[in-house]
């Protein structure tokens, strides 16, 4: 796939970034050429090798062109009533379709949440099925499990980086085991394929229950993505919080066996658009919103490494195949010609440590691509050594080829220097918090898509896209202007103008204006008063009675566009379209 001859001639407004008449930036351009030159050599050099030696039946399916095409991944885990569904609200700054959040278990299924034209659910079923969706691999678990199963779309600028995968709150006891479908199976799928697994706690929620440890131990292999997050660190004192902190690190180093300490960030995730939820203890304030930052900082490296991670998978797939296809091939081979086969069969899977051994030795393989001897066994139980196809040089020459040729040389495409987020498309995140800011407060910079459409005009401004204002990666949510003089709202209409009236009015510790408040500054508007209480009543949508500072700037930009003699309906669009409300518009 070459793009040579296509020069950019489109910058995105407020960026650097150039946009080329196919629509897309470099970065989204490489991202696409590698995707294509991944789905080929797996297509052609790997995928043959995993079919000859029935590599679906130890590790996964042969992966589809929409697996490697996907976009990012990420995979929420945790116990029920951690936060999971509230901490992709808090990403998102609005809910997703089909979405409930209470106390008890809520999320009884496993919900994907990916960007889409308008907000719709489609059934497990139907996405399975779906030449569009990734999802095809799911048709394994079966029936009971695609009930389960839903995709929600939304039409949110995040989610066209992003997909996020919500999944049911883990049970103790004997519940557990009544789910109709291999919990741990599923689990392994998606985080074979998430480039992030987020492990959520919360202070009161620390112990590991038995499947809750299935589930973490289900992720050996995939270490390198996983990281845990303790929620509702607010409700905790700074003394408990240090001793929940340890009592965390402590369960956690008896589930997972490694050396290394998994990073732990701590936090509160509450979503803007839903009333204030008052911190208990304020002496961690700080140290929450620089744990948030760094957090939300490893969520916006995801999309720019997207490409990297494609690659790593898929060599790291390779490899996995390559040494199931030397020890297929070399079981096979041991038997003996005429008879005796089963007893042979059995002496080596009694014996397999020591048959990998000699494996490794005659091919020089690395032991830390080998499987688990035992799951290995346990899988070879429901085939006949007998029944597989002998060692194909061939075969294995090829996927070596691609380890050695083809996925060297797609590396050798990628920048060596560091890049900005910016370059991206996503703005770098703010380097310091405002003094004194509350935490329930966002404090990073914005999260831009540079694509606005497939076949943008030339020579013409191309606006990027922006999250909703309540998104924690939204830059109406940043703490400060980087310019003395404020930021461009031409350029990035999202800015909330009217901050520093609300900061100045509102409820310090709450941040919620009273109707008292409000109802002083839009009467000076100069509005008659009926046209007061229809405004009042589209910015208090959700009719607690107050306004938050999105619902608010809402209220003085429609009170802005009525003085201009704009009529009421073209007001409320414009504004919530420049706001990133457009979804509240159907609500």
């Amino acid at each position: 796939m070459s793009f040579k001859g296509k020069e950019p001639n489109v910058t995105a407004a407020g960026t650097n970034i150039s946009v080329g008449a196919d629509g897309l930036t470099a970065e989204e351009r490489l991202y696409q050429e590698t995707v294509h030159q991944l789905q080929k050599t797996y297509s052609k050099k790997i995928k043959p090798l995993e079919q000859a030696y029935c590599f679906e039946g130890f590790h996964s399916a042969p992966l589809t062109s929409q697996d490697i095409g996907s976009k990012p991944m990420i995979l929420l885990l945790g116990q029920y009533s951690t936060g999971k569904t509230t901490f992709v609200e808090y990403l998102l700054g609005e809910s997703y379709p089909g979405a409930h959040v209470g106390i008890e278990p809520t999320t009884d299924g496993f919900v994907a949440i990916m960007g889409g034209p308008e907000p719709k659910v489609i059934p497990g079923h139907a996405a399975a099925v779906s030449g569009d969706l990734p999802f095809s691999g799911l048709t394994k678990f079966g029936t009971k499990f695609l009930s389960r199963f839903q995709v929600a779309q939304l039409n949110n600028p995040l989610l066209s980086n992003l997909t996020l995968i919500d999944t049911p709150g883990i049970l103790s006891g004997s519940k557990q085991i009544q789910r109709g479908y291999d919990f741990i199976s599923v689990i392994n799928w998606f985080a074979e394929r998430s480039d992030l697994v987020l492990l959520l706690f919360d202070g009161y929620k620390l112990d590991i229950s038995d499947e809750f440890k299935g589930a973490i131990q289900s992720l050996r292999g995939h270490e390198d993505k996983v990281r845990v997050v303790l929620n509702k660190c607010d409700q905790i004192s700074q003394q408990q919080l240090m001793r929940v902190y340890g009592a965390l690190m402590w369960s956690l180093g008896k589930v997972i066996p490694t050396p290394e300490v998994n990073r732990v960030y701590l936090g509160s995730f509450w979503p803007k658009y839903k009333t204030p939820v008052g911190a208990i203890y304020e002496d961690n304030l700080d140290l929450l919103a620089s744990e948030q930052r760094d957090l939300l900082r490893d969520l916006r490296s995801i999309p720019k490494n997207a490409a990297v991670r494609r690659v790593n998978e898929i060599v790291k797939r390779a490899r996995q195949a390559r040494v199931h296809a030397h020890i297929i091939g070399y079981l096979r081979s041991e038997l003996p010609s005429m008879f005796g086969k089963n007893k042979k069969a059995k002496a080596m899977l009694d014996d397999l440590p020591g048959e990998f051994r000699k494996i490794q030795i005659k091919y020089n393989l690395p032991p830390g691509d080998f499987p688990n001897p035992e799951a290995f066994r346990q899988d070879l139980d429901a085939f006949k050594i007998a029944d597989f196809n002998k060692f194909s040089q061939r075969l294995v020459a090829n996927a070596d080829d691609a380890l050695s040729a083809d996925f060297p040389r797609l590396m050798q495409r990628f920048p060596s220097h560091g890049r900005s987020s910016a370059e991206f498309g996503f703005p770098d995140v703010e380097d310091d918090v405002a003094e004194g800011s509350e935490f329930n407060n966002s404090r990073t910079s914005g999260f831009h898509n540079s694509r606005k459409s497939q076949t943008p005009v030339p020579h013409m401004t191309q606006l990027v896209a922006h999250p909703p204002p309540y998104s924690a990666l939204s830059a109406a949510n940043s703490s400060s202007s980087r310019n003395p003089f404020g930021e461009d709202t031409d350029n990035n209409p999202g800015i909330l103008r009217f901050r520093t009236l609300f900061e100045g009015l509102c409820d310090p510790k709450r941040k919620m204006l009273p109707a008292a408040a409000a109802r002083n500054v839009l009467a000076d508007s100069g509005l008659p008063t009926e046209l007061l209480r229809e405004i009042w009543n589209i910015a208090d949508w959700d009719m607690r009675g107050e306004l938050d500072q999105v619902q608010f700037e809402v209220a003085m930009r429609i009170c802005e566009r009525l003085k201009n003699k704009e009529p009421l309906d073209n007001s409320r669009q414009q504004v919530f379209t420049e706001l990133g409300l457009v979804n509240r518009l159907h609500s």
